[in-house]
């Protein structure tokens, strides 16, 4: 069942969003060749312990970190822990943040150096493709699939594999919430009409190669089937009367 958040609601979601985005802003300059994810777990800790928040992600499910840190073939829901971080690396950070009883959901993907142009062009047009399936979001009477197609074609178009086992959700009073959010159009799939008070995390996870993915035997982790690297970039946004409020933008 989809909870429509109240305007006092969104504002105290996007007061945990605008931190992670700060965050995510910081690691920027953070992630640097030579340090290994569990280092860049500890630093996505304790910058959200000082601000006051909570980890969301920390035990939730049994999840043993703060942040999901994703290294090239790792998709999503990678574990922190001794993996070094090389020059040309693709690097991808999901966080979400527990402020007051209010969560956030943000992830994206950082080029450790120079990188492989292919390889560079993945990074570059997963995040268009989060920017058009926010667009898509953002049209008068806008459903689901109105989220899910362009980021579907855009992706599509230039030969990436979309992963369709994972998707998008509703956040914001809980770190997942209805309605799921897939980035293809699945026929028979639910196609809702968006309704002002929906508080979204959109996140196309797109991959060099094969869509398909498998998860390691860790449990979480991840990974394209053919090897090749995957991106994943996300924005929690809210649709307000006024149009569609991306929350996860730095102050």
């Amino acid at each position: 069942m989809v909870t429509l958040k109240s305007s006092e609601q969104i504002k105290h979601i996007g007061e945990a969003c605008r931190l992670t985005a700060n965050l995510l802003d910081l690691l920027t300059d953070f992630i640097k060749a030579g340090m290994t994810t569990h280092e860049i777990d500890r630093y996505c800790y304790d910058f959200i312990t000082k601000h006051g928040g909570k980890p969301a992600f920390l035990n939730y499910m049994g999840f043993p970190a703060s942040a999901c840190i994703s290294v090239n073939e790792e998709v999503i829901h990678g574990i922190p822990g001794p993996r070094k971080i090389y020059e040309g690396d693709l690097v991808s950070v999901d966080l979400g943040i527990n402020l007051n009883g209010y969560y956030s959901d943000a992830a994206r993907t950082y080029i450790v150096g120079k990188t492989h142009k292919e390889w560079e062009k993945l990074v570059c047009i997963t995040h268009q493709c989060l920017l058009e399936g926010i667009e898509g979001a953002n049209k008068p009477g806008a459903r689901i699939h109105d989220i899910s197609k362009p980021i579907f074609n855009l992706a599509n178009s230039h030969g990436f594999g979309v992963v369709r086992d994972y998707c998008g959700h509703g956040v914001g009073l809980a770190v997942h919430e209805d309605p799921q959010i897939p980035n293809y159009v699945n026929p028979l799939g639910a196609n809702m009409r968006l309704r002002v008070g929906m508080v979204l995390a959109i996140e196309p996870m797109i991959n060099l190669g094969t869509k398909n993915v498998r998860v390691l035997d860790d449990g979480w982790t991840v990974v394209t089937n053919d090897g090749k690297p995957s991106a994943h970039w996300e924005h929690t946004v809210a649709v307000t009367e006024n149009g569609i409020e991306i929350l996860t933008l730095a102050q």
